[in-house]
């Protein structure tokens, strides 16, 4: 019995050994039978070389197909370009137009607010002065806001005056040169006779009786036109108070708007942008009046009726630059040969050529300097898109708007460029000893005794 056991181990262990080798078996004929999914390993290699030998060859006559190429670089490079610029171009576009949407819905309240930045680009130097002198912040907004507006209303009820009290004379004088022109045109050598006159200003009362609506309807435009001037004026002068005494805390709280990444460029635009704007009004405002007083002089001195509306008309056109010149030139011109004659409105012509060849190449120059230059052609484009936008008002604001904006952009791309320089790598290797300035040449720079360059775009 002792011997049991072990006879039992023995007996097991060569079942299991039999066992292995009858799996070694079966695995083996696997492999060796076709009909089992197994491939001779020997003959692998011969029934792969039969079975190429068994596909017949293309034919001679067949023609080659090539493979089909990528769409994406089938298309050639400057029309993908062109793609992808015109996808953004026309995001681009239909977001101005948007803007542009919005903004013409809104236009008075547009044009009074930008009328108030205006006008406080020009008084906000006064404030600062009084407030170094003393005076608080709203009492100092106050005297001045005031003072302007007592001002201008002053200037407006003088021009009124003026009119009302030249009206009779001038029509006297219209009057009379009407009745001056149909003589000499009765004795011109033209051939015009007193019924072909008569016939002119009989079709001219007939075409005035027949559009009376239209006439009336265009009268009841104008009193809309008043109706809107003069709520323009009262949201201008309400947005002129509160930027004259909270400007800054408005310019903070439109800075936070802005997002963070973008924050520190355009708070560094913003104070040069309205540099920009304030010398652009000054300076606008001083041409004007030289223009307004010398023209108005001579229009004065040569007899020429209502010569300080005159004056005034030639002041407030100056804000629309080429344009208003030639306007109000011309309107002069116009006054002097009905009410005086030929030769009254060819020295009335000479005189405001004069002083507007001194304005363009004397006073604006000086006056204005590099500060608001603009190119002659943008500031053409530019009051040409302004008028058929927004009317007069839209060129008034098209030159400071676009003088504004090359301020702005200038500023940016020179604060863009000095950002990519500050975080871009330190040179290395043979590009930090081309970058490195030679002894001789360190030796023979003068030192820095600060002032002589200019300041940088960071610099305050």
């Amino acid at each position: 019995m002792s011997k049991l056991p072990g006879w039992l181990g023995q007996v097991g262990a060569e079942l299991s050994r039999l066992s292995e080798r009858l799996d070694e078996r079966r695995a083996e004929t696997e492999a060796a039978d076709p009909l089992l999914g197994g491939t001779d390993p020997v003959d692998s290699g011969k029934d792969e070389a039969a079975h190429v030998d068994q596909v017949p060859a293309p034919p001679t006559y067949a023609p080659t197909v090539a493979a089909r190429p990528d769409p994406v670089a089938a298309i050639p490079w400057g029309m993908r370009v062109a793609a992808e610029a015109g996808w953004r171009l026309l995001v681009l576009a239909g977001t101005l137009w948007v803007l542009m949407r919005v903004i013409s819905a809104v236009q008075l309240v547009v044009l009074a607010f930008v009328a108030a930045l205006l006008v406080t680009a020009l008084l906000q130097p006064t404030v600062a002065r009084l407030r170094r002198h003393g005076l608080p912040r709203g009492l100092a907004t106050a005297v001045t806001a005031i003072s302007g507006f007592v001002i201008m209303g002053l200037v407006g009820w003088f021009v009124v005056w003026q009119v009302m009290d030249n009206i009779d004379t001038l029509s006297d004088k219209v009057t009379k040169g009407i009745d001056d022109l149909k003589n000499w045109l009765l004795d011109s050598p033209f051939h015009v006779t007193d019924k072909q006159i008569n016939d002119i200003a009989k079709n001219l009362s007939d075409t005035v009786g027949t559009n009376t609506e239209a006439i009336t309807t265009a009268g009841l435009q104008g009193v809309t036109v008043v109706v809107e001037f003069m709520t323009g004026a009262l949201l201008a002068m309400f947005s002129t108070l509160f930027l004259l005494y909270d400007g800054a805390r408005i310019w903070q709280w439109v800075l936070k708007l802005v997002p963070a990444q973008a924050r520190p460029g355009v708070a560094g635009a913003g104070p040069r942008a309205w540099r920009t704007l304030t010398a652009y009004v000054r300076g606008t405002v001083i041409v004007a009046l030289i223009d307004a007083i010398f023209i108005g002089l001579g229009i004065y001195f040569l007899n020429v009726p209502m010569a300080v509306p005159l004056a005034v008309f030639i002041f407030l056109f100056a804000f629309i630059p080429l344009v208003g010149a030639v306007v109000s030139g011309a309107l002069a011109v116009v006054v002097a040969l009905v009410t005086e004659g030929v030769f009254t409105a060819l020295m009335v012509l000479a005189v405001v050529l004069a002083v507007q060849q001194i304005e363009g190449h004397v006073l604006q120059p000086f006056i204005l300097g590099r500060a608001v230059r603009v190119h002659p052609l943008a500031v053409v484009l530019s009051v040409a898109a302004g008028g058929m936008i927004a009317g007069i008002g839209g060129a008034v604001v098209a030159v400071p708007l676009v003088a504004v904006t090359n301020t702005v952009v200038g500023y940016l791309r020179s604060y863009g460029q000095e950002e990519s320089r500050r975080h871009s790598p330190p040179p290395h290797g043979s590009t930090a000893l081309d970058a490195a300035p030679s002894p001789a040449a360190a030796s023979a720079s003068p030192p820095d005794k600060g002032g002589d360059e200019e300041p940088s775009p960071d610099a305050p």
